[in-house]
């Protein structure tokens, strides 16, 4: 054999080791996103194993191989290693949350609000439900939307407040949130402390506050004073209405303290609320408000106010 056909053979034997090897460095089962807060990359499915890197919440990975109930993944800077697959959920759960967010891009804020603990948001209301973001204590939120679901039920058992279940299972409720990176989900209820001021949460007596608004603010001395409407609901979950009495809270600059201007009870009320403001001829602009209730037929209607401090009337 001559040189020449040696060194081809050769050549040709090498450039067939380099296509296998970029073969399997391209073969990828799925593309899959990492749920846990953070999770270690192994190099071996062993007792005994190096840790290869991290990868974090929410981090997009390719699955290479599958072992029982391990992963082999390949994050975005090339790294690869072994991790639990509970710790990932499916292109689709990403796509759902990516509609979720979608969807709710223009939905109203009906308040702000901190998480009580560490906690997931879901795809869908209910504990049993798929989840990819997760909250730390602490995290800023915006109050979007609210549902209630049987108790540790899946997400088929999800409805809209107001059709209450035929028989008396233990109910939860789950509002809708935007985090600070514009992550949206489900978040159940109780983790959720609203950022309603002390001075007039203070004036909820016993009820659980659902949403808040600022209408305006005044002027007393050299500071401005926000003034609030405040919607509450009994503090009990799976309730059919979102909320049930609406307070207005002006500040009284004579006193220096909050009063209350309106209260209204014994409403069927259903979230969103509208918060505006309106020429009003001789009075001037004045923050107005629209409550949506339903009626005896169970018809939702609109109610709308307008608050000239300290008075609100209704105006529709």
């Amino acid at each position: 054999m001559s040189a020449a056909l040696r060194k081809l053979i050769i050549l040709i034997f090498a450039a067939g080791l380099l296509f296998g090897c970029g073969r399997k460095h391209s073969r990828v089962l799925e593309t899959d996103y990492v749920s846990a807060p953070q999770v270690t990359l192994r190099d071996q499915l062993a007792q005994v194993y190096n840790r290869v890197g991290t990868a974090k919440n929410g981090d997009r990975v390719d699955v290479v191989d599958r072992e029982k109930r391990f992963a082999k993944v390949r994050t975005a800077t090339g790294l690869e290693g072994w991790v639990e697959q509970r710790y990932l959920v499916s292109q689709q759960v990403f796509q759902a949350f990516q509609s979720l967010a979608q969807q709710a891009k223009d939905s109203p804020v009906e308040g702000t609000g901190s998480t009580r603990n560490e906690t997931n948001l879901h795809v869908e209301p209910g504990r049993d439900t798929e989840h990819l973001y997760q909250l730390a204590l602490g995290a800023k939120l915006s109050v979007l939307k609210r549902a209630t679901v049987e108790k540790s039920a899946a997400s088929t058992a999800f409805k809209a407040p107001g059709n209450p279940a035929k028989d008396s299972k233990p109910m939860e409720d789950w509002w809708l949130v935007r985090d600070s990176e514009a992550h949206v989900g489900w978040v159940l209820g109780r983790m959720i402390d609203l950022d309603v001021p002390l001075e007039v949460a203070q004036y909820a007596e016993g009820q659980r506050i659902v949403a808040y608004f600022q209408l305006n603010q005044v002027t007393d001395g050299d500071k401005k004073v926000a003034q609030y409407l405040m919607l509450m609901a009994e503090p009990k979950d799976g309730m059919p209405f979102d909320f049930n009495q609406a307070r207005v809270f002006t500040w009284n600059v004579r006193k220096h303290r909050y009063e209350t201007a309106y209260r209204e009870r014994k409403l069927n009320g259903v979230l969103p609320v509208t918060v505006s403001e309106e020429d009003f001829g001789k009075e001037g602009k004045l923050p107005t408000f629209t409550l949506r209730v339903k009626d005896d037929a169970g018809n939702v209607v609109e109610r709308k106010y307008k608050m000239n401090t300290p008075i609100v009337r209704r105006v529709g």
